[in-house]
């Protein structure tokens, strides 16, 4: 999976920039997320140290945006690795259809 696009989505999608305090997410990986309802968030979590440059997406239950990185989800109620195209395909249409219900 090239993480450079998905880094180029994140930046235009106004995704936030998680400061990363290794609590439950890899030392070294950058966290973005998205408020998408009220305490329920988008997470892309990229670790460039491994191979292929490893990203993740998940949809996650928090307190707050600013306890991302301190404590792990209330919920996870999705979680993906993205290691092919085809990986984030699904991806962009399980999102699509999440939005119409």
């Amino acid at each position: 999976m090239n993480a450079n696009t998905i880094l180029k989505f994140l930046d235009q999608d106004e995704f936030s920039v998680i400061p990363n305090r290794g609590k439950w997410i890899e030392t070294g990986s950058m966290i973005y997320a998205k408020e998408i309802k009220e305490d329920i968030f988008l997470l892309f979590v990229i670790n460039p140290e491994l191979n292929n440059k490893s990203v993740r997406a998940m949809i996650a239950k928090f307190d707050s945006m600013e306890n991302i990185s301190l404590k792990e989800p209330k919920q996870l109620m999705f979680y993906l690795t993205l290691e092919t195209t085809n990986d984030l395909h699904y991806f962009e249409k399980y999102m699509n259809i999440s939005q119409l219900h």
